[in-house]
């Protein structure tokens, strides 16, 4: 059975494997380094400054993954959003995600951004299927990046 929680200090090493195996695949791992700061500090990061950082379990191991950054007055950013690629098609992203929605409301965040590159199709398409709406691209050597944006109705609006 999948069950989602909030993340926990013991899950450091399994997050920064799932990071690392469901990344790899997609062709948009520039590799280790500070762009992956965050992951080594979650608790200073995103729990303490007022986010969110959630693990998805199957069978007591994590497969999926995702969070919100706080990012000022209402806003914040969906952060490694991941799953294992063994685990994918299964619903575990979008599970995640509505949990990160719903955290975000009753936190008071309303408008939610997020970056994938354009080798990540399939998280485009699940993005937009989420509607989010994509509102600009840049480059991020060597990366093409796609910004999204999406604004969060009161509970039952959306």
């Amino acid at each position: 059975m999948f069950t989602i929680r909030p993340y926990e200090n013991r899950d450091k090493v399994a997050v920064w494997n799932l990071h690392n195996a469901a990344l790899r695949p997609t062709g948009a791992h520039a590799g280790n380094g500070d762009w992956d700061n965050d992951l080594h500090h979650i608790p200073e990061v995103y729990l303490e400054t007022g986010g969110v950082f959630l693990v998805g379990l199957l069978n007591g191991g994590i497969v999926a993954m995702g969070a919100l950054e706080r990012k000022g007055q209402g806003q914040a950013e969906v952060r490694r959003m991941r799953v294992h690629p063994d685990q994918q098609r299964n619903n575990f992203g979008q599970l995640i995600l509505e949990q990160l929605e719903e955290s975000a409301l009753q936190l008071g965040l309303r408008n939610l951004y997020l970056e994938t590159t354009t080798l990540q199709e399939t998280a485009q398409r699940f993005y937009m299927k989420n509607n989010y709406r994509e509102t600009e691209r840049k480059i991020i050597a060597p990366f093409e990046v796609i910004h999204y944006e999406k604004t969060l109705g009161t509970k039952g609006e959306e």
